[in-house]
């Protein structure tokens, strides 16, 4: 297990190097850098201008150079202006040139500047994922436990009216997307057009203290569009279970539903669906881009919405770092966990 878990490792580095060195490549197109400096110079700058601001500030150095000042493998540049002033990707206004280290990368713990926000990025991922995270706890206390039951349910008596009603369910909110329902919800549950305003349409309050009214409709919104997929995999799974030998066998013995059931199928029929929920998790951290922008909780999702509109590329490189992160991680742990749910598993 001790060698698996250190190859997975080697290949979760090599795949993040992989996936960031793309995203980096793709933020630092011309189109984006010209766009750039732009919007930090001014608008009406000549060619000629766009090409001396990218100069003075490091962006027309090698790509892969600048790929490795970011990850923080090599020493960021340094470039002496023509009144004799040191400037350089470590070197601000609050480190001077003389104390200034010789690295500043994401190893570093530097993700650097938000130009949108006007802020460390490191404080601004900090804050939304922290928001987010509480969106994420809510959403999967909701989803994962509704889903197991309603597809327990149904692989219990597959073919019955029981198993039909509630596949038609989950198929429905599987095909319903995430700014589909959360705009029925809204219109619904929260406008006054329809009469009931029984929670309210934007979850900005949320930030500050989250209640019944203001965190409802974004935690049913992203819960409805996962729940159909668990269950249907864990009613798929169910079912092929209650066909085995060994529960036959058990029913045989004389033992109750019920506790074949509870006691014999209902550990191996949560294997592949222990799978899918760990997947969730990546589903979830790039799936509240909508809901969040739709309600207005400024995680997450509403961030990177707002560092991709307005061209914030040292704040969407960090967005990519801890989604790439995230998906990484969730898979590790999704693995090691199907071998000890799984004894018939071996890792070799």
């Amino acid at each position: 297990m001790a060698l698996f878990i250190l190859r997975r490792f080697g290949v979760m580095l090599l795949t993040a190097l992989c996936l960031t060195f793309i995203v980096f490549s793709l933020t630092n197109l011309d189109p984006n850098l010209e766009k750039l400096a732009k919007t930090q110079g001014n608008a009406r700058m000549t060619d000629t201008e766009v090409e001396s601001w990218l100069t003075r500030n490091g962006y027309r150095d090698p790509l892969i150079n600048r790929y490795g000042q970011w990850l923080g493998v090599l020493p960021g540049w340094t470039l002496q202006t023509p009144d004799g002033e040191t400037t350089g990707r470590c070197i601000d206004s609050k480190t001077p040139a003389e104390s200034a280290p010789r690295y500043c990368g994401v190893l570093q713990g530097d993700f650097g500047y938000s130009t949108v926000f006007r802020d460390e990025v490191s404080s601004i991922i900090k804050t939304r994922l922290g928001l987010t995270g509480i969106l994420m706890f809510w959403v999967m206390v909701v989803m994962v436990p509704s889903a197991l039951i309603i597809g327990v349910l149904a692989g219990m008596r597959e073919g019955s009216k029981l198993d039909r009603g509630l596949s038609t369910f989950s198929i429905a909110t599987t095909a319903t997307p995430e700014y589909v329902s959360g705009v029925l919800f809204i219109t619904i549950f929260a406008s006054s057009a329809v009469g009931l305003k029984w929670f309210k349409g934007s979850a900005a309050s949320a930030m500050k203290g989250v209640t019944w009214e203001n965190f409802t409709l974004p935690v049913l919104t992203m819960a409805l569009y996962g729940m159909g997929y668990i269950a249907r995999m864990t009613r798929a799974s169910m079912a092929e279970v209650m066909t085995s030998q060994y529960i036959r066998t058990a029913r045989l013995k004389g033992l109750s539903f019920r506790a074949i059931v509870i006691k014999h199928a209902l550990r191996n029929a949560l294997i592949a669906p222990f799978t899918v929920i760990m997947l969730q998790f990546p589903w979830l951290l790039t799936g509240v881009v909508i809901v969040e922008t739709l309600f207005n909780y400024k995680g997450f999702g509403w961030t990177l919405v707002q560092g991709a509109s307005n061209n914030d590329i040292e704040l969407l490189l960090s967005c990519s770092v801890v989604a790439v992160f995230v998906v990484l991680i969730t898979q590790l742990i999704s693995d090691i966990g199907y071998v000890y749910l799984n004894p018939r598993i071996r890792v070799a």
